[in-house]
């Protein structure tokens, strides 16, 4: 009977070790490899996904961020730029470079702190996107278009 509890506490204890070890070493190495501006953006806004080192999602939110090494799947969609079809997307670069976040819904999207929105497309087939401090418009993107952004967006607001 004491074997028994010996080798049944051994198991118990073998199996608790694995559980708590597996899913750390899991988050480490995909975290480790994850560009700086997407691991930002994980820790200010939660339920995001990683997809891979530069592409991250927020399911609810339907937000995406791309840094410019994944852009080139998403110019193959392109509407207006690299931003994809039913898109609206805000650029950390001028004239649509630099990482991008994007949106599939129509509405007032908060811009995270740590991502600096320099440049705005509206890839949607139907109104305008402005990029806003606040309640004060700094650049308006009508359908199909895109512009440069000048002051602190901190968030989008789509109107079909």
């Amino acid at each position: 009977m004491t074997r028994m509890r010996v080798l049944v506490s051994v198991v118990v204890g073998l199996l608790f070790a694995g559980a708590t070890a597996a899913p750390a070493s899991a988050e480490t190495g995909g975290w480790a490899d994850a560009d700086p501006q997407i691991v930002e953006m994980m820790a200010e806004v939660p339920g995001g996904v990683l997809l891979d080192a530069t592409h991250a999602v927020w399911p609810e939110l339907g937000m995406e961020l791309i840094v410019p090494e994944s852009s080139i799947g998403v110019a193959s969609m392109a509407a207006v730029g690299p931003c994809a079809t039913g898109r609206i997307c805000a650029y950390s670069g001028q004239s649509l470079t630099g990482s991008v976040l994007t949106f599939s819904t129509c509405g007032i999207h908060a811009i995270p702190s740590s991502f600096r929105t320099r440049s705005l497309a509206n890839a949607r087939s139907s109104g305008y996107t402005q990029a806003r401090n606040g309640t004060t418009v700094l650049a308006t993107a009508w359908a199909g278009g895109w512009t440069n952004v000048y002051g602190t967006a901190t968030n989008l607001r789509c109107v079909f």
